[in-house]
C-alpha cells in the first residue's frame, strides 16, 4: 500500500514540511498513492501543548485516521511520502505485528527516542521511536498496533543526540555507531536472524553539502552515494516490507533531483 501523509504538525511549526512532501509525490506522479487527510484541529502558531507534546489534539487527530486506513485494507507493505517522523508510529506499530522480530533501519540525524517530559522542544517528531517503546505518552498507546523492542531499532547517520536518548541508546544497547559501515550493520542484523525491514529515511540523515532541503541541517552526515548503495544492499540481502521518506522541504523540482534516486529505491 502506498501512503501519501504530510503530516508537519509534529514538527510544531513545520514550515516547509508539507509542501516538501507534496513536491515528492509530484515527481513520482503515481496515482497509486493514498492521501491521509491532514487534521482541521488548530496547529502551528494557533497549536496547543498537551502532555509535553504540541499540537497534540491534531497530531493524535490525523493519526487516528492513518491507523484506520490500515485496519481496512490489511496491507502487507507500505511505503509512505510524508510529513515529519512522528507518523512513524502507525506503520512501524502495524508491520511490527505482521512480522515478528522486524528490523527498523532508521536514517536520521536524531535519535527521535525522547520521552514527552524530556524533550526541550516538546515536538513529537522528536518521540515516535519512544513512543513504538511503549514508554512514550500513554495516552496515544491506542494508536499503535504493537510495541516494538530495543532490539530491533539500528541507527544509519545519528549524530545529534540529546542526552537522555543517549542514556537509552545505552541502556537499551541499541545499535548507534559513530560511523556507517554496511557490512557490520548487515552482520548485526544476521546476528538477530532478522528477514524483514522496516526503512526509515529522514533526509537530515544526509550530509548537508550533497542536501541541505531538510527540516534540520546537522554537519557530518551520510552521502547521498553511501545513502543509495546501503539501500541497494539492504534491498538485495532482506525483504523491505515498509519505508519511508520524511522531511524534506523544497518544493522545487530541480533541487529535489539528487536525492531522487534514494526517492526512487524506496518508493
Amino acid at each position: 500500500m502506498k501512503i501519501y501523509f504530510p503530516q508537519w504538525q509534529g514538527a510544531g511549526l513545520g514550515i516547509g514540511i508539507e509542501a516538501g512532501a507534496a513536491a515528492v509525490l509530484s515527481y513520482l506522479d503515481d496515482p497509486s498513492f493514498e492521501a491521509i487527510p491532514l487534521s482541521t484541529i488548530p496547529a502551528g502558531v494557533n497549536g496547543v501543548q498537551e502532555y509535553n507534546i504540541n499540537n497534540y489534539k491534531a497530531i493524535t487527530d490525523q493519526l487516528g485516521r492513518f491507523k484506520e486506513k490500515l485496519k481496512e485494507n490489511t496491507p502487507t507493505t507500505i511505503k509512505t511520502i510524508g510529513g515529519d517522523c512522528g507518523l512513524e508510529i502507525v506503520p512501524v506499530s502495524y508491520l511490527n505485528m505482521k512480522y515478528p522480530n522486524l528490523g527498523i533501519i532508521w536514517f536520521d540525524a536524531h535519535a527521535d527516542i525522547n520521552r514527552p517530559c524530556d524533550s526541550a522542544s516538546c515536538n513529537f517528531h522528536g518521540m515516535p521511536l519512544r513512543t513504538l517503546l511503549g514508554e512514550g505518552e500513554h495516552r496515544m498507546n491506542d494508536l499503535l498496533f504493537s510495541a516494538i523492542e530495543a532490539k530491533q531499532i539500528h541507527y544509519v547517520g545519528l549524530r545529534d543526540i540529546d542526552a537522555k536518548e543517549k542514556v537509552r541508546l545505552n541502556e537499551g544497547n541499541i545499535y548507534h555507531p559513530r560511523q556507517f559501515d554496511i557490512d557490520e550493520l548487515i552482520q548485526t542484523l544476521q546476528s538477530k536472524n532478522i528477514s524483514h525491514l522496516y526503512i526509515h529515511f529522514d533526509f537530515d540523515c544526509l550530509e548537508p553539502t550533497d542536501y541541505d532541503k531538510t527540516y534540520y541541517q546537522v554537519p557530518n552526515g551520510v552521502t547521498i552515494t553511501q545513502a543509495v548503495d546501503a539501500i541497494a544492499t539492504l534491498r538485495s540481502k532482506f525483504t523491505v516490507v515498509g519505508s519511508s521518506v520524511l522531511e524534506s522541504t523544497t518544493i522545487d523540482q530541480t533541487e529535489l533531483q539528487p536525492i531522487t534516486p534514494i526517492i526512487d529505491l524506496l518508493m
